[in-house]
């Protein structure tokens, strides 16, 4: 009897999110360890963070790999083999004896996570379409706002009681269950597989033909930039909070808890809006929202305001925004290449991790004990968001 269920029942739809939210899992979970890993390994912050920022580039190579052999060969067999491919890397972070090994195991580890994020997305552009794609990722985006709201909290208590470690086991064991969910639930959704997918010549003929359709740069880098502001608070958010405003770290998650929560409802609203507004009006809303946020974060920070009350809404406002800008700018991405939504999924998650790696190695590398860096982060992030969306968007 075939095992394989309907791509939209909710058992489903649930791994799909799991999928989608493994990367924010291997990023979110260990940020309250941050700051103690720098007296562990007795390195300092910017060395640290890189854990966060050789993460993003495996993500952002990886990337471009996994779209087209989930165009050729399918999505489930390449789904499954990174999903293994995650679980050891996460066990060889475990086993780092030094930060300079832990960086290489971070970077080996999301090679592997990236297959969750890019073919997830793809299933969804498989089966719901176009119209239905952007209502589809903004409800897995409030649902999965889930797992990196409470992962801080999760990880903020097991880092306390049994050391930074243990957060590595939970990935790790994250990846194998979402393996083996993946093998017995999820039937093939690419019906239209390409042997010529691999191809070097055809992959650069998809990748002019991409970036040269002024709507697909104007909605990728639109989303590269607003995740390069939630990046940087990633990046940024344990030192200014637990160093600088003196938050214990056992209570770092509650206060990531506050913005994530706020992406989530963010992202409800946006789903229910979609129909109504389309993705391109939201899109406006968000980044309107996201430059004012950061504009005032930004002139606080540098009039030397440096309080909880101070970081904590700016942050909460730019994760506001990333909720509106993110699942409508990844569905006006990818809706009009169906035969290649493995590799558009790719490039424009390439674009996207690049974007945001560059952001985070930034803050960590201007770190000055204030919110400074983290609040300037926000606001140029948000202002070329801005620039490119006003410049490349197709009109009428």
């Amino acid at each position: 009897m075939r095992p394989f269920l309907d791509p939209r029942t909710w058992p489903v739809v649930g791994l799909l999110i799991g999928l989608v939210a493994l990367a924010p899992l291997s990023t979110d979970m260990y940020l309250a360890s941050l700051a103690d890993m720098v007296r562990v390994f007795g390195t300092d912050v910017a060395t640290v963070q890189l854990t966060l920022s050789a993460f993003a580039v495996g993500m952002a190579l990886g990337m471009l790999v996994y779209g087209p052999l989930s165009d050729r060969f399918g999505r489930r067999p390449v789904l499954i083999v990174s999903l293994v491919f995650y679980s050891v890397a996460s066990v060889a972070c475990v086993l780092a004896p030094d930060i300079g090994t832990l960086i290489g195991a971070r970077f080996v580890q999301a090679l592997g996570a990236c297959g969750g994020g890019v073919i997830g997305r793809a299933i969804v552009r498989d089966v719901w379409g176009r119209e239905g794609a952007a209502r589809m990722l903004s409800h897995m985006a409030s649902a999965m706002a889930l797992a990196p709201a409470l992962a801080p909290i999760v990880g903020s208590y097991l880092h306390v009681s049994q050391g930074w470690q243990a957060n590595f086991w939970v990935m790790a064991g994250a990846g194998a269950v979402l393996a083996l969910v993946s093998a017995l639930m999820l039937r093939e959704t690419n019906e239209h597989r390409s042997p010529s997918a691999t191809d070097p010549l055809v992959l650069l003929a998809n990748t002019r033909t991409l970036l040269g359709d002024r709507g697909f740069l104007a909605h990728a880098l639109v989303v590269a930039f607003a995740f390069a502001g939630l990046f940087s608070y990633l990046s940024g958010a344990s030192f200014v909070m637990i160093d600088v405003l003196g938050v214990a770290p056992e209570n770092f998650g509650y206060t990531f808890l506050a913005v994530a929560l706020t992406y989530l409802v963010a992202a409800q609203a946006g789903a229910r809006l979609t129909h109504r507004l389309g993705t391109g009006r939201l899109i406006d809303i968000g980044l309107g929202l996201g430059v004012v946020s950061a504009g005032i974060g930004a002139a606080l920070a540098w009039a030397g305001i440096s309080t909880l009350g101070s970081v904590l809404p700016v942050a909460c406002g730019q994760f506001l925004a990333c909720a509106l800008i993110m699942p409508n700018g990844q569905a006006g991405a990818l809706g009009p290449y169906p035969r290649i939504a493995g590799t558009a999924s790719s490039l424009m998650g390439f674009l996207q991790m690049a974007v945001g790696a560059s952001a985070g190695a930034l803050v960590g590398l201007l770190h000055d004990g204030t919110p400074r860096p983290l609040m300037s982060a926000f606001a140029v992030s948000a202002l070329l968001g801005l620039v490119v969306w006003r410049s490349l968007r197709p009109r009428g």
